[in-house]
């Protein structure tokens, strides 16, 4: 694993630079005129969500958060001995047909807040001991976490900010978010953009996550961790792993260690089983076997990726 000299002590998040210099006020300003004419994320609705209009999203003006909290099943470097501090927006630009999290992604659960509050539960999070900011979902309100970051920045929020995303990203929202966020963890579903469009309803996802993956690595290279293990800023990347390759494991790997770098922290996910609508798909009503992802495995490390998360467990001590 890649380590940092960095340490808590020394550490400052990204967005810490664009709050001294002014930048980040300009670019919550910029981002929200993109709610107006919504392309937020890569669906590109073109409706205006600041005048009550909603698309796919079904999102307005105002995030809608589900729940937040410490979060200890996370990989190795997010999770650390006082878990990642998570925030579960509700809602999803995705509409996967085995969703395992579809009561929070297809539904309205959940409460709107204004960027106070949510800056209000970042900074709560943050004096529980979490050691980062985890944005679970953020695609469609890219705008509205912006303002919060700023509001609680200003306020003294130092933790880093983990974009833990679908994939299906806006360039338009990336570019914006450059030198605001410091890990960037999106999934890689998919190879094939018929595959996509069947299970996940979505278009030319393979191409825009890609050209997504691509420039989140632009902007924050390879992991790096501190000499405790935890993740200062980079790129993780999850894959889950499906019944019978349909996910293009090997194309996907094969892209990471060829196009982005060797060095890619991945974490393999092995915990798919038939949830939401997967039993409309016999292909998919079932769980994956020891073999299946053993397989993958071993396709990544053929592939030269050799940071793959274990998710061993761990003993920690209380601090």
């Amino acid at each position: 694993m890649k380590s940092s000299r960095q340490t808590d002590e020394t550490f400052e998040p990204a967005y810490v630079c664009l709050l001294r210099s002014g930048e980040l006020r300009e670019r919550v300003a910029q981002a929200y005129e993109y709610l107006s004419i919504c392309d937020v994320c890569a669906r590109g609705c073109n409706v205006d969500r600041r005048a009550g209009q909603v698309g796919v999203c079904r999102t307005g003006e105002q995030a809608k958060v589900s729940s937040y909290g410490p979060h200890m099943g996370e990989e190795d470097p997010l999770r650390g001995w006082r878990g990642s501090g998570t925030i579960f927006f509700t809602r999803c630009n995705l509409k996967c047909q085995f969703c395992q999290n579809h009561d929070i992604s297809q539904t309205d659960a959940g409460y709107e807040v204004e960027p106070e509050q949510l800056a209000s539960i970042m900074l709560e999070l943050q004096v529980q001991g979490c050691h980062n900011i985890n944005l679970v979902s953020p695609s469609h309100v890219v705008p509205q976490i912006m303002a919060a970051v700023l509001i609680a920045a200003e306020a003294g929020l130092r933790l880093p900010l983990v974009y833990n995303t679908g994939g299906y990203d806006s360039m338009v929202m990336l570019k914006l978010l450059d030198g605001v966020v410091d890990v960037y963890m999106p999934d890689m579903k998919y190879a094939d953009a018929e595959i996509a469009r069947r299970y996940s309803k979505i278009s030319d996802y393979a191409r825009i996550n890609q050209a997504a993956v691509r420039e989140m690595h632009r902007q924050v290279g390879d992991l790096e961790v501190n000499p405790a293990g935890l993740a200062l800023r980079g790129l993780l990347v999850r894959h889950l792993v499906l019944p019978d390759n349909l996910a293009g494991t090997e194309e996907i790997v094969r892209f990471l260690a060829t196009e982005i770098s060797p060095h890619t922290y991945l974490n393999l996910m092995d915990q798919y089983r038939p949830a939401y609508r997967a039993h409309r798909f016999p292909e998919l009503n079932r769980r994956i076997t020891g073999e299946e992802y053993q397989a993958a495995v071993r396709m990544a490390r053929n592939a030269g990726l050799s940071r793959l998360d274990e998710r061993r467990a761990h003993f920690w001590i209380m601090r």
